[in-house]
């Protein structure tokens, strides 16, 4: 399995995902203030692995406190949950994992919980979501392997696979699933511009597991449903809206029109807690705008003329419309959405 992020001794290991896929390295995070800049840099990136990198920042910090006393800490926790919290407004896991753990630190703190119990229960529970990431991800590749023809081309946009996650994927991990059962699949994977994680990250993970994959650029994809090379299209997502509108990396709203143009199939794989019921509809989901630097260089070198205007909206919000289906752990969900993720919040 992909080692994406994983705790030690000394803080949190992840995988340098900005050096993949030529030179492979690993970043150690001491400090919780050190996991918030792994998350903003996207050394780790991706909705499911951002969370769970986040609870591992509040239990890193909880870890290093200086505090005596569980008074003394409280403020001091709250500042690690608001720093974690503003690395990347747009994926809901994020703050998800982090409300999470402060509900189990009021919990503790209200029952007279001492501080080196609170700290080892924190650690504890950042255990546990990462475990039930990993769960939950084979459960939800199960789903959806039953969705996909015997033999098919898939097309994916950006990374939902190990890297985006504690391991197995999303997206992805639909794939995994399906080769798994022997289903035979060739794997069309869009490069994404501007981070390219197409391109870098899901080309690594699936020539890794020795599943057929070609890389194309973004603006082939309609070309090759019109040539009918592609049966299916399958991506993650960062934040589903409780009508099923679904925010995902920059690129995929485009993906979702092409693939209702050929009658192809559009699925949205995810961790439930990727579900926000919270978010009437995909209008109220915040996009956040990345540094212009990500398309005016590459590698190191300027592509664009000096003073040229730029927009990098780091995600586009898909319609509910334009999806066939939502995977998650816990079910295939089918419109009216608005239904069928309400019925399914009851079942855990």
């Amino acid at each position: 399995m992909i080692p994406t992020l994983t705790w030690t001794p000394e803080g949190v290991r992840f995988i340098d995902q900005t050096r993949l896929p030529l030179e492979e390295s690993y970043v150690l995070a001491t400090t919780y203030e050190q996991v918030a800049d792994v998350i903003v840099t996207m050394v780790v990136r991706g909705a499911p692995a951002i969370g769970v990198s986040a609870a591992y920042g509040v239990a890193l910090g909880a870890k290093n406190s200086q505090a005596s006393t569980v008074a003394e800490f409280a403020p001091e926790f709250e500042r690690i949950c608001a720093r974690l919290a503003a690395t990347r407004p747009t994926a809901v896991n994020l703050f998800w994992a982090i409300d999470r753990m402060k509900s189990l630190f009021a919990k503790l703190a209200g029952a007279g919980a001492s501080l080196a119990q609170i700290q080892e229960k924190l650690l504890a529970e950042a255990h546990a979501m990462y475990d039930e990431d990993i769960a939950a991800c084979k459960t939800m590749g199960a789903h959806g392997a039953a969705l996909l023809p015997d033999e098919c081309g898939v097309l994916t946009h950006c990374n939902a696979g190990a890297l985006a996650t504690c391991g197995y994927g999303t997206a992805l991990g639909v794939i995994r699933a399906a080769v798994e059962h022997g289903k035979k699949i060739h794997v069309y994977a869009d490069e994404t511009r501007p981070f390219l994680q197409g391109a870098r990250l899901t080309a690594w993970e699936l020539m890794a597991d020795h599943i057929l994959t070609t890389v194309i650029c973004d603006n082939m994809a309609a070309s090759l449903m019109r040539q009918g090379k592609i049966q299916a299209v399958v991506v993650g997502a960062d934040r589903i809206a409780a009508n099923g509108d679904a925010a995902n990396k920059i690129g995929t709203y485009n993906v979702a029109i092409l693939a209702r143009e050929h009658s192809i199939p559009f699925y949205v794989a995810a961790p439930w807690s990727t579900i926000d019921l919270a978010t009437a509809t995909g209008d109220a989901i915040p996009i956040e705008e990345r540094p212009a630097k990500e398309v005016t260089h590459h590698a190191g070198k300027q592509l664009t003329p000096n003073g040229v205007g730029i927009c990098n909206p780091a995600f586009d919000v898909t319609p509910a419309k334009y999806i066939t289906a939502i995977i998650t752990e816990r079910g295939v969900m089918r419109a009216p959405y608005f239904e069928s993720l309400k019925e399914m919040e009851l079942v855990s």
